[in-house]
C-alpha cells in the first residue's frame, strides 16, 4: 500500500496520542487512529445509521476532539 501524508493541527494530534494512551493497546500510533475513523466513517458512505450509531460516531468525534 503506497501511503499519502495529510496535515492535521498540532493540538488535535495530541489529542489523537492522549486517546491512544487512554486505550490501551487498541490503536499503535495516531496513523493507526485516523486510518480506523477514516475507513469506519467511509465505509457506512450511503448506508443509513441508527440513531445509536450516529450517537457513537458523535462520541468518538467528541474524544478526539473534532466537536
Amino acid at each position: 500500500m503506497t501511503g499519502k501524508t495529510i496535515t492535521i493541527p498540532e493540538d488535535l494530534y495530541k489529542k489523537a496520542e492522549e486517546f491512544i494512551k487512554k486505550s490501551g493497546k487498541e490503536f499503535k500510533s495516531v496513523d493507526d487512529l485516523v486510518i480506523f475513523i477514516l475507513q469506519e466513517f467511509l465505509s457506512e458512505e450511503g448506508e443509513a445509521l441508527t440513531p445509536e450509531e450516529e450517537e457513537k460516531i458523535r462520541e468518538r468525534l467528541k474524544a478526539l476532539g473534532y466537536i
